[in-house]
């Protein structure tokens, strides 16, 4: 992917707001980082792909080119969450040519929290990255989130521009108030595939969540352990190959329903 111009991705600092029991933690939204601070990291990377073929192999190049200069101990992991295209054997043909990439299969498609879930136990290093495999983010911004995680413990990135349909771009905007509404986040963009974590934090929580509610899980867990979320934004690209599974009616009503039952686990714990 090209270089595209930069638009101010800055907003005013927040704070999530939790029981008076838990502690708070702080949720702000950082200036740009020169990338080049970002040294003798610990990171696995991982991209979640269903039907990826034309994708997977350019995404995972320019991964491994970053990670290399900025001398990371790294690890690149490719999830097949049970594609019926060339996703597999792709990936299974990069895995062999490099060793710092292996691949996780899903013999069938279980569904974006369960590929989501599958990266994060495989993660090995001290901190864990994903984003999609479809090329709609620049991992090039990727280090420019390193500098951060030194403060915080979740990066949470919002598109900048996002270059989706309008529909999408409503429905996501009042799935994200919804979430931040039901539990207390003051978050720009709960799906933006683009987060940095620190791994320790999968030891800690418990997911449940196989679908589209993995995000909002993941954020309202963290933040009910009292982990610090800061948010950065990053630009977003059009899609360039494969379709978009996410918005079909069958998804969205799975992900109300799943949202609706972490409300009560969340409450009731």
């Amino acid at each position: 992917m090209t270089g595209r111009n930069s638009s101010n991705n800055s907003v005013d600092p927040v704070r999530t707001k939790l029981p008076a029991a838990t502690a708070v933690p702080s949720v702000r939204t950082s200036n740009d980082v020169d990338s080049n601070q970002a040294t003798a990291v610990s990171i696995s990377v991982f991209f979640p792909c269903y039907n990826e073929q034309d994708n997977v192999a350019r995404t995972v190049q320019q991964t491994v080119a970053i990670l290399k200069n900025l001398n990371a101990d790294f690890e690149v992991i490719i999830v097949n969450d049970g594609s019926a295209d060339a996703t597999g054997q792709i990936a299974d043909e990069i895995a062999s040519r490099n060793s710092r990439v292996k691949v996780v299969h899903h013999p069938t498609n279980l569904g974006y929290g369960a590929a989501l879930q599958s990266g994060f136990r495989a993660a090995a290093k001290e901190l864990v990255f994903y984003t999609d495999g479809d090329g709609q983010f620049d991992i090039n911004e990727m280090p420019r989130l390193l500098p951060l995680i030194k403060q915080y413990d979740i990066v949470s990135c919002y598109r900048l521009n996002r270059q989706d349909s309008l529909i999408r771009k409503i429905n996501g905007w009042c799935w994200t108030k919804l979430v931040c509404l039901l539990f207390g986040l003051k978050v720009r963009d709960i799906d933006c595939a683009f987060k940095l974590y620190k791994t320790e934090i999968f030891d800690n929580i418990k997911l449940s969540s196989t679908g589209a509610l993995i995000d909002a899980e993941i954020l309202a867990r963290a933040t009910r352990k009292g982990y610090r979320i800061t948010q950065k934004g990053v630009h977003h690209y059009p899609r360039t190959a494969g379709e978009q599974t996410g918005a079909n009616l069958k998804v969205i009503c799975r992900a109300f329903k799943e949202l609706l039952k972490l409300r009560s686990q969340i409450r009731h714990s």
